[in-house]
């Protein structure tokens, strides 16, 4: 399923303008990366998780030459599937 797929399931099963449903999609999604981005925990209970996920600075290779690379910290998006969600699944 695409975004596009996701508007237009909303659009139906609303019964609003698919402009109208892009722009709660797309809503939705903004309030969750701003929340990542201030270190919070986003919690849907019966879907899952969002949390932000620290990699330290480390050492590594490049595959092709085999050279010693540092890699620098980063942040990640990380999600934790619900209880609900994995039992549906099953």
């Amino acid at each position: 399923m695409t975004k596009a797929d996701l508007v237009d399931s909303v659009a139906n099963k609303t019964e609003i303008p698919k402009e109208k449903a892009e722009e709660i999609v797309n809503s939705l999604f903004d309030d969750i990366i701003a929340a990542l981005k201030n270190g919070e925990k986003v919690n849907i209970s019966g879907f899952g998780t969002f949390s932000v996920s620290h990699r330290k600075a480390r050492t590594g290779r490049n595959p092709k030459t085999g050279e010693a690379i540092q890699i620098a910290s980063s942040r990640a998006a990380k999600f934790k599937a619900g209880k609900t969600l994995k039992e549906s699944l099953s």
